[in-house]
């Protein structure tokens, strides 16, 4: 497959402009092989919207609003950056009495874990799953949503903001040998913009393109570092699927670029323990 088609199932524009629910990329029209991902925009006009997860284990991430989920039976209040994990052959109903905005990540499981919900309230007054890294030009800060403090068969997701004008996902990693991610880009309204790379080799690199806010970057392989514009910050929800259900599922353990390898990744706080 030529570097352009490549490069064509990479990145996806303006995912955030449907309202109701409306899944962008999939495996069947992008590179990754089990992550699928969608949007799901209510306001006083269209309140509702219900889906059945078919064979998926969903995580649902409310990025601005509030909305009630229903689903296994159970009844649950989402508020910014709440997160709920949905197991797969589960019915999902949700509804806004204003205006809401959730991102809807998903992958293929074989087997059935528990119906979780994680307040964002928990995540920032634990250190393991919210904590801040990088140095000079690369600092940020990491909400880990559904990550070691849920169980699931592969999806791992949440969220970085950078310090404005700095890098991330720095030093360069990769880790295509257990997970595929991707990266969505959020709350940067223009003129922010960003500019992400996929590379395996900096001379012939898969990608490289500049991002705004509701695009979407799909990893499958290779190093994928990005920068954000003097003065404006970079934020991107990160999800990612394991390639080996389970076993595979781990946060920050990465393969750093050679010669920029001499010290840590800065995702260690955020490994299991």
């Amino acid at each position: 497959m030529s570097t352009q088609v490549e490069a064509g199932k990479m990145i996806f524009r303006n995912t955030h402009q449907h309202t109701g629910r409306h899944v962008s990329i999939t495996p069947g029209n992008s590179s990754m092989r089990h992550l699928s991902y969608g949007r799901i925009i209510l306001n006083p006009s269209q309140n509702v919207e219900s889906f059945s997860t078919g064979d998926r284990e969903t995580g649902l991430i409310c990025l601005s609003g509030q909305a009630t989920i229903k689903t296994d039976g159970k009844e649950t209040a989402l508020a910014q950056y709440d997160s709920v994990y949905v197991p797969r052959d589960s019915f999902v109903e949700i509804a806004a009495a204003g205006s809401v905005d959730i991102a809807e990540f998903s992958a293929d499981v074989m087997n059935h874990y528990p119906l979780q919900v994680v307040k964002f309230s928990d995540v920032v007054n634990d250190p393991g799953l919210r904590f801040s890294t990088g140095g000079a030009g690369s600092s940020r800060q990491l909400h880990m949503l559904l990550a070691k403090n849920v169980e699931a068969g592969r999806l791992v997701a949440g969220f970085t903001i950078s310090e404005p004008g700095n890098w991330t996902s720095w030093p360069p990693h990769e880790h295509t040998a257990m997970l595929e991610e991707m990266y969505v880009y959020f709350k940067m309204p223009a003129p922010a913009f960003a500019i992400q790379l996929v590379y395996n080799d900096t001379e012939y690199p898969e990608l490289v393109t500049v991002v705004r806010d509701g695009d979407a970057v799909l990893m499958p392989g290779g190093f994928h570092p990005n920068v954000s514009v003097p003065g404006h910050r970079i934020c991107f929800l990160w999800a990612m699927a394991a390639h080996r259900e389970v076993e595979d599922r781990q946060f920050g353990v990465v393969n750093i670029q050679r010669g920029f390898d001499q010290g840590s990744s800065g995702l260690e706080a955020g490994q299991k323990t």
